[in-house]
């Protein structure tokens, strides 16, 4: 297992801590579309992906010719997620494009397989207000969250399940947490297939539609 220094030097670079970031996007990207989108040579791009690999912040899969990676789990997400917080400086855009790139994922964005940005934070902050998530002593979900996640959203957590019910993530543009978990997780999946919540374009952007608006009112008594 890699040391906490070796860790932490897989992050040093900027290529490798780009590939990291486009990653939390919770899909598989081919070593191709990731040296495109930090606008590095192929042959850097594998390098770099293959020492992100031995450290255990990256798996891959391979499928014919192609080469496809992705970060290692929550754990790794959250890691990444929880270091972009740190950073002195929000990105700044360089134009028109990534301006509203980051303005729509500052509102509103995946973080791995959970709800970031504005609206993570307003989300986790009802489930606090309306008693499904107790933040007393340690985070964790209550006996009406229990139940309001089995009746809103049909999630009921499994026998000897290793994934934290809840856990605070980090969140880089608001610097408070929201919430990652089988909870965060199960109200992202749920909300993008109820159509809750859209893409935009191909990034980690979201939005709410109007059923959205309506259903987290109805859930969470919150307007976003």
């Amino acid at each position: 297992m890699p040391s906490l220094a070796e860790t932490a030097g897989l992050f040093a670079d900027r290529t490798r801590s780009v590939f990291c970031q486009a990653l939390l996007d919770g899909r598989a990207w081919t070593a191709g579309e990731l040296a495109r989108y930090a606008g590095v040579r192929p042959s850097t791009a594998s390098e770099q992906l293959s020492r992100l690999i031995e450290g255990g912040v990256l798996t891959e899969e391979r499928q014919g010719r192609h080469r496809y990676v992705r970060l290692a789990g929550p754990e790794a997400a959250a890691l990444v997620e929880a270091l972009a917080s740190y950073a002195p400086d929000t990105p700044r855009p360089q134009n028109l494009r990534e301006s509203v790139r980051l303005s729509a994922e500052a509102r509103a964005r995946t973080c791995y397989d959970h709800l970031a940005g504005q609206l993570g934070v307003t989300l986790a902050d009802a489930m606090i207000a309306r008693g499904l998530v107790s933040a007393d002593s340690g985070l964790a979900v209550t006996a009406a969250g229990r139940a309001w996640l089995a009746d809103a959203l049909g999630y009921e957590q499994p026998p000897g399940a290793r994934r934290p019910l809840v856990r605070n993530c980090l969140d880089w543009t608001e610097r408070r947490p929201h919430f990652a978990g089988a909870l965060g997780a199960t109200l992202c999946a749920t909300a993008l297939q109820r159509q809750w919540l859209r893409r935009v374009g191909s990034g980690r952007a979201v939005e709410v539609t109007p059923q959205g608006v309506e259903a987290f009112r109805d859930l969470l008594a919150v307007t976003v």
